[in-house]
């Protein structure tokens, strides 16, 4: 009987974990439910919806915003108006994306990633009716020859700068002008300026890459990673102005700026096979 017991016990311990508060919330979920799904099996449930809010907030909004239109990662009210399916969200949600920030969420059940999608399903802005701005292919030739130094894209560029493989999908069309015409000036994790003074008053410009109290890596201009002890140099200065230079209209014609942008909208960072 005292096993009986305790296997009961193990039993109702188990469901709780797995699904009792989908029970609370009355949500209906397929006992044949596969994942991934090319449908979201509960997009529209109110149930749903709200406990996928409060999943995101928890979980999500720190780098994508409390209104997901993003902070450090991708604006995902523009995710589906770009391509992405169900099947192809619910991937990047539990496996993450490789060298980049989002993480693999392989605890996360099946069920919190459809509700956290159904909840983005009702934040999503629809496809743009507008005609795009600008030339792609004259874009790429511009950033080839302004960007690539610094900025990669599909493994191909420099590394000083972020991967740009992405950002089609990670900003707005304003976003990325802004960044582009110095109006915004702050620093992902990873790219903050430094300027390192050695004791023969030798000044070595980079990006920081870790820190502690004791020492510092940077990759300096021509990516090299170096390490360095701070009591060993003369100055270890943060540099509040950005490696990447300022593209006003003296540097880069409204044109040429519409003929970037529409090039760097191209870049979706996705498997168009999956989606």
């Amino acid at each position: 009987m005292k096993t009986i017991g305790s296997a009961i016990v193990g039993t109702l311990a188990l469901t709780s974990a797995l699904g009792l508060g989908l029970q609370a919330q009355q949500i209906d979920v397929p006992r044949t439910l596969k994942a991934p799904a090319s449908k979201n099996p509960l997009e529209g449930n109110e149930a749903a919806i709200k406990n996928g809010m409060g999943l995101f907030r928890s979980r999500c909004a720190d780098c994508h915003g409390v209104d997901a239109r993003g902070v450090r990662s991708p604006d995902l009210t523009q995710v589906w108006a770009s391509g992405r399916t169900d099947e192809g969200l619910y991937l990047t949600i539990k496996n993450g994306v490789a060298n980049t920030e989002m993480p693999a969420n392989p605890r996360m059940f099946d069920h919190e990633v459809w509700q956290v999608m159904a909840y983005l399903k009702t934040l999503s802005a629809p496809a743009s009716t507008d005609p795009p701005r600008g030339n792609a292919e004259n874009g790429q030739r511009i950033f080839r020859a302004n960007c690539a130094s610094c900025h990669r894209v599909n493994n191909v560029g420099g590394r000083l700068g972020p991967d740009l493989s992405r950002i089609g999908v990670a900003r707005a069309r304003d976003a990325i002008v802004r960044r582009i015409r110095g109006a915004v000036e702050d620093f992902r994790p990873g790219y903050e300026p430094v300027t390192i003074t050695a004791d023969n008053g030798q000044p070595i410009k980079g990006v920081k890459k870790n820190e502690d109290n004791y020492s510092v890596q940077i990759m300096d201009t021509r990516e090299r990673i170096q390490g360095y002890e701070k009591d060993k140099m003369k100055e270890v200065k943060d540099d509040t102005q950005s490696a990447m230079p300022t593209f006003g209209v003296d540097r880069l014609s409204q044109s040429d700026l519409d003929d970037v942008v529409r090039y760097l909208q191209t870049l979706k960072g996705f498997d168009t096979a999956v989606k």
